[in-house]
């Protein structure tokens, strides 16, 4: 099996997910500094002569527990007392409990309401939260204009989490005109704050061109900076970079390096990049059990890539004894989430009848879907299934369609295949089926990568 590192798209900027609330202010320096059982006393006699600030002060010291015994219950009561009094901070800190149901039981239209009165005072902390609850419809109707609003209110007073997020609003078109030199604008104001989030998307926009010149030394700039605050994408990326030698020396063992960081911390696309490494040993010696291990951990967070890798281990018995059963399952989870490799080789495994009872119909079911997204392997098998008549009722014509398909892409075997059919139809038939060849439009399931290689072998000819 030959491995290839993946090309890595963070989550946060391919996926849907909005953004992370903030939580409660922290307890003030200032009390964390002498916050001694007198000046505690002293706090919740002002705060208890109705002092606005003092009332929230002391729903912090409760809520973090600094100083006194954690009660969130306690602080929700302060904070109501406050937020009575028109206090943004406390209707902000109400909503985080509301949020979190922390004190109070979780309800997120409650929680919007208070961060609606602190958002409406102008509190960017709010505004920013709010923005998230518009974008994920929690307690709203999901509104990504209106998220776009209160991140654009939070960010123009210099809120990176509200900047960054705004960026990714524009890179993706959501809620306004995709717009990638807008989106660098805002990921730059965040990344020069030192916010690690924009400081990899901002690296990202560097390295695959899009809304700045491509220029992959500033994208392993911002990557790096990300990274040594242990962002795990950031170190991913980073990783790449040093595997690939874009924009740094090509440098296998620092690639390892970065990779390991953020696997060490759950990042199921370094986890799958370092069973990578593992695999073809390079910056490391060569252990196939290692590289199962971190298939397996990334396969088990939904990872494609590694869900089909770990499948290949076990049908070449690499790392595991040999279990073509084990190995369906794999390339049946990453098929499922339309990975092409993964449907041509459960197809394969169909048609062969390994860890599955031989199923030809099925076989072919798996073939046309990665054949669909233009996958070459594929489109021969395909190819061969209606040649043979197997699955399928035989059509020499589709078949010969699929092998030119094929054959395009210089697969080897359909050009030999191809030449065989042909020998058996009429020119009608050959005119038919270069015109299906034309009309035929591939649509991918998933984005493309530099993925594993497809492995198996004709089925016939």
């Amino acid at each position: 099996m030959k491995a290839s590192l993946c090309t890595l798209l963070f989550s946060v900027l391919s996926g849907a997910s909005a953004g992370a609330q903030l939580s409660a202010f922290p307890t003030p320096t200032n009390l964390l500094a002498t916050n001694t059982p007198t000046k505690i006393a002293e706090l919740r006699a002002n705060a208890e002569k109705g002092d606005a600030a003092a009332q929230n002060d002391m729903g912090v010291m409760f809520g973090d527990g600094n100083g006194v015994q954690q009660d969130y219950a306690g602080a929700v009561q302060w904070y109501r007392k406050a937020a009575e009094q028109g206090l943004a901070k406390a209707q902000y800190n109400l909503g985080v409990c509301y949020d979190k149901g922390q004190g109070v039981t979780q309800d997120y239209a409650e929680s919007v309401k208070f961060y609606r009165k602190a958002a409406a005072q102008g509190l960017a902390e709010a505004q920013y939260n709010l923005g998230v609850f518009y974008e994920k419809g929690q307690g709203v109707t999901q509104d990504y204009a209106e998220a776009v609003n209160w991140y654009s209110k939070a960010a123009a007073q210099g809120l990176a989490e509200a900047q960054n997020f705004l960026g990714l609003c524009y890179s993706k078109g959501q809620g306004i005109p995709q717009d990638y030199a807008g989106a660098v604008k805002w990921y730059r104001k965040a990344a020069e704050q030192g916010y690690a989030a924009a400081q990899c998307h901002l690296g990202w926009s560097y390295g695959n061109g899009q809304g700045v010149p491509q220029d992959y030394a500033e994208a392993v700039n911002w990557y790096r900076r990300a990274a040594e605050q242990g962002y795990a994408a950031a170190q991913c990326n980073l990783g790449l970079c040093c595997g690939n030698g874009q924009g740094i020396p090509q440098d296998n063992a620092e690639a390892l390096k970065w990779y390991r960081q953020a696997a060490e911390q759950g990042f199921a696309p370094a986890q799958y990049n370092l069973g990578v490494c593992y695999h073809d040993g390079q910056g490391v010696p060569q252990d196939y059990a290692e590289a199962v291990k971190w298939y397996r951990k990334a396969g088990e967070q939904g990872d494609a890539d590694a869900q089909r890798n770990l499948g290949l281990c076990y049908a070449k018995g690499q790392g595991v004894p040999q279990d073509y059963t084990e190995a369906v399952k794999g390339f049946h989870k990453a098929a499922e989430q339309g990975y092409a490799d993964a449907q041509c080789n459960l197809g394969l495994c169909y048609a062969k009848g390994q860890g599955v009872p031989r199923d030809y119909a099925e076989a072919v079911k798996w073939f046309r879907k990665a054949a669909d997204q233009g996958h070459a392997y594929a489109e021969c098998l395909l190819g061969v299934m209606y040649q043979l008549g197997q699955g399928v009722p035989q059509d020499y014509v589709e078949a010969y369609k699929w092998y030119s398909l094929a054959a395009a892409q210089n697969q080897t075997d359909a050009i030999h295949n191809r030449d065989i059919v042909a020998k058996t139809m009429t020119p009608a038939q050959i005119t038919e089926g270069q015109r299906r060849e034309r009309e035929f439009v591939p649509h991918k399931e998933v984005e493309p990568s530099n993925r594993a290689d497809s492995a198996g072998v004709m089925l016939g000819k």
